[in-house]
């Protein structure tokens, strides 16, 4: 049967067919989107018929589906089967997807943690955050003026926040929060790793602005604290990896 012929679905009682389907999603610009997670579904589920090593506990799923229907309000057979029948699968089916998550997260266990510890060193620059309170200028001249004033008299800081910085956060005398490295200015990010707890940086010129930054403290990123989001990051990179040594072709005839 060609592409062309074969029925996908049917709106307001009229079928699209595949192909017609497949044109909706181009214009939309979600076919490549699609096409992608297509593939990586392939791909993992390809990886864990091979390792049969992996298993996983049927009351760890059965604990995971009751949560889920207790945490959305599907407690009650008939409201559940109402659920399902909206998304589509049956109970044998919806509990599948759920072993295929622990055989997932297990395999994302497998694959990244004989590359974490390195991987955490390696970003841990960027994952260490810093406490900062700020004064935001648009004068370089009072900028330099103001911290003058703060370095003869380190009291001086909050007042002048309060008096004289452009953003709201003046009313907490600047007081930024954790911000993690990563997410800071290269020019700011080299300045505060010269600073100690207490010292005064800048002014630097930030999107057109004077900021002077006053380092509160230093909070080194541990690695059970980031350990879930460097395991996602590997475990993307290795899916990546993955589809570079995967040919698709869409058979159209």
């Amino acid at each position: 049967m060609k592409l062309n012929e074969i029925p996908f679905l049917k709106v307001n009682e009229e079928s699209i067919t595949l192909q017609r389907a497949i044109g909706y999603l181009k214009t939309a610009g979600s076919y490549e989107r699609l096409m992608a997670d297509v593939v990586r579904q392939y791909i993992l589920e390809q990886e864990l018929q091979q390792r049969t090593d992996i298993q996983f506990n049927s009351l760890q799923v059965d604990q995971a589906l009751m949560d889920f229907r207790v945490q959305s309000n599907l407690r009650d057979a008939d409201s559940f089967q109402q659920w399902m029948q909206a998304n589509g699968v049956n109970y044998e089916q919806f509990r599948q997807n759920i072993e295929f998550g622990f055989k997932v997260e297990q395999l994302r266990n497998e694959v990244t943690e004989p590359k974490l510890e390195d991987y955490f060193q390696e970003q841990k620059p960027f994952l260490d955050r810093v406490i900062l309170s700020r004064m935001i200028l648009d004068n370089r001249e009072l900028a330099e003026h103001l911290k003058g004033k703060i370095l003869e008299d380190r009291n001086q800081f909050e007042p002048l926040v309060q008096q004289y910085s452009l953003t709201d956060d003046r009313v907490a005398n600047g007081m930024m929060g954790a911000v993690p490295k990563g997410q800071m200015p290269d020019i700011l990010r080299t300045a505060i790793d010269l600073a100690n707890p207490g010292e005064i940086v800048g002014p630097i010129e930030i999107e057109g602005r004077y900021c002077l930054f006053r380092v509160e403290q230093f909070l080194p990123a541990a690695l059970q604290e980031v350990r879930q989001e460097l395991q996602n990051q590997l475990f993307e990179q290795w899916l990546q990896d993955k589809l570079k040594e995967v040919t698709v072709k869409l058979n159209i005839a």
